[in-house]
């Protein structure tokens, strides 16, 4: 009769990830163990920082291309956290800040538009994100003094497009504070049988409009964790920053727009720069939780531990948009780095996040078991409703843009810094620009990839991702390296045609 150690499979983790091999997501498998529990049992909480708690393992990267204030919401929404990015000025990321800051429910319209008592409207463009379009004194969105609104019904039954807005402008505008849930403005619209309402801040400014289609359209998206929330009761929105001395400026700006956790964002960050704008931020900003990174290896993450993070970001050359492996020969396996980084880390208390190699929702299961508490999603999110960017339609499928921080083309807007090239004579691309297919909203496939990733656990016997850390730590899962052939087999294989659909 066999005893238990004979019927090991497969090796511990600390066996594989220590012969000299540089693993990706792909090139390893974990081995199923027992299970005795349900799916749906499967906590995914887990922690950004050692302050910051989150009910889904799930962060938006700080990518032009892929997270402002649309997706930072409903990031939050979801229980998540969207971090948005610095390739701006202060005052745009600023602006974008407060916008998040300023929701409690998923961006119902892109844009809302203003006019004045005095304007014309003479084409229904203006209606194209909203329902109506507001009227303030002077036709500004900073202008406090709501005086009405022009309902496009109304608008379109006109008889003259030319007549002044005053003449027939709805004055009687009955609004709502920013700050309700999204039950009790649903429970308002039907209430009071209105098509739409105007949420405004405690300053008077008109933050979204909601309408009965919005109510139904995100009463009709499956449901995930609890939302991400601050102490201040307003969503938890981060925010990246460079390590040049101007970022000590937009660290200051960024802390009085409220922002919950800043991402020092560099490609390589066991630098002098970096840990002097780590040293920096918790000096002046002690209760403000600091991710550093990146980082791939033990030593890398020491340095920016001792420097006081409270948060690591592990990965290099890994994401799908960077060259970074290829044009500088540094970097290392998805896996193997965040595996390694993990093992120092949990020394300290201090959580990572895996970023980058993120394609599918096995790649999330091998990134948190192998030590990472959050997984950060680029192209993942790309081509999202909620990313940055206009749709447009290439070889007869809807994209959007997708590029990485390290292309030439978002260098020229101040990305350069990430890459310590910003005071350099000659540019060198670190990434390249590309399109994304439409995926629709992150309100709908967040929550399907996270059941997945459920299951994925389930099958490995862990119920929760500290569950999964402390079996991967005792030897109990157990992993093996996978041939070509062997990736090939656990791919669609064999067929004429096919349709892949996750959900």
């Amino acid at each position: 009769m066999p005893t238990t150690a004979d019927l090991n499979d497969g090796f511990p983790a600390t066996k594989l990830f220590n012969q000299g091999y540089s693993y990706t997501y792909d090139d390893v498998i974990f081995l199923p163990h027992y299970i005795d529990f349900p799916t749906d049992s499967v906590n995914l909480s887990t922690n950004l920082t050692r302050n910051i708690n989150l009910s889904v393992p799930c962060v938006a990267s700080p990518m032009d291309t892929v997270t402002e204030s649309s997706m930072a919401v409903s990031m939050a929404a979801l229980g998540g956290i969207g971090i948005i990015h610095s390739n701006n000025t202060v005052s745009e990321q600023v602006s974008l800040i407060r916008s998040a800051k300023s929701h409690r429910i998923p961006f119902a319209c892109t844009e809302i538009q203003f006019v004045s008592p005095d304007d014309t409207i003479s084409t229904g463009d203006v209606f194209d994100s909203s329902p109506c379009v507001f009227v303030t004194k002077n036709g500004s969105k900073t202008d406090n003094m709501l005086l009405g609104f022009v309902d496009r019904v109304i608008w379109e039954g006109l008889g003259d497009k030319e007549a002044r807005v005053s003449s027939y402008m709805e004055k009687n505008v009955v609004t709502m504070p920013n700050t309700c849930s999204f039950e009790d403005v649903a429970g308002y619209l039907t209430a009071k049988d209105v098509d739409f309402v105007p949420l405004v801040s405690k300053e008077g400014d008109v933050v979204d409009v909601v309408s009965k289609a919005d109510v139904e359209r995100i009463r009709g998206f499956p449901k995930v964790g609890l939302p991400s929330v601050g102490p201040d009761g307003e969503f938890l929105v981060g925010a990246s920053i460079g390590t040049r001395e101007s970022d000590k400026e937009r660290l200051g700006e960024l802390v009085k727009a409220g922002v919950n956790v800043v991402v020092i964002d560099s490609s390589q960050g066991n630098s002098i720069y970096q840990i002097e704008m780590i040293k920096y931020a918790k000096r002046m900003f002690p209760d403000l939780d600091v991710i550093g990174g990146n980082v791939v290896t033990m030593y890398q993450a020491q340095n920016l531990i001792q420097a006081g993070v409270d948060g690591l970001r592990v990965g290099m050359g890994s994401g799908s948009i960077c060259t970074t492996q290829e044009v500088c020969a540094v970097g290392r396996g998805q896996a193997t780095a965040v595996y390694k980084v993990s093992s120092v880390a949990a020394h300290s208390g201090i959580p990572i996040i895996a970023d980058g190699g993120i394609s599918n929702s096995g790649h999330i299961v091998k990134a948190l078991t192998l030590g990472a508490s959050t997984v950060m999603m680029g192209s993942f999110l790309a081509g999202s409703t909620e990313a940055p960017g206009a749709y447009v339609y290439q070889d007869g499928r809807r994209v959007k843009k997708y590029r990485g921080m390290g292309s030439l083309e978002a260098m020229t807007k101040g990305s350069d810094a990430r890459y310590l090239g910003d005071m350099a004579k000659m540019k060198i691309a670190q990434g390249v620009v590309g399109a994304v297919a439409d995926k629709g909203s992150v309100l709908k496939f967040i929550p399907y990839t996270m059941q997945a990733v459920k299951q994925g656990f389930q099958d490995l016997g862990a119920s929760s991702l500290q569950s999964a850390h402390d079996m991967l730590r005792s030897g109990t899962l157990r992993l093996e390296v996978r041939t070509g052939a062997a990736q090939v087999e656990g791919g669609v294989h064999g067929l004429v045609s096919y349709e892949k659909k996750s959900f």
